[in-house]
């Protein structure tokens, strides 16, 4: 007599707090983007100064988290 085969499972759906936290470079690129473009918003608005003395490194900090996420893996 043969044995029943069982039938491959689907892979689960991890969840969406989980995959972002497993260090994948999708969604820590799209994170330091945003912070790019809001260290250059806030560069060029005429509003603040305190924003304006901010947007420096607010801007070079995206780049070096871009630069250091851009090593993790796909």
């Amino acid at each position: 007599m043969t044995e029943p085969t069982a039938m491959p499972r689907p892979p689960a759906k991890e969840p969406l707090i989980r995959r972002f936290l497993t260090f994948r470079r999708g969604p820590w690129e799209n994170l330091a983007t945003v912070v790019i473009a809001t260290g250059v918003i806030m560069l060029m608005q005429p509003f603040s100064v305190d924003l304006y003395t901010w947007s420096f490194l607010t801007t070079l900090a995206g780049t070096a988290m871009f630069i250091i996420v851009s090593k993790f893996p796909d």
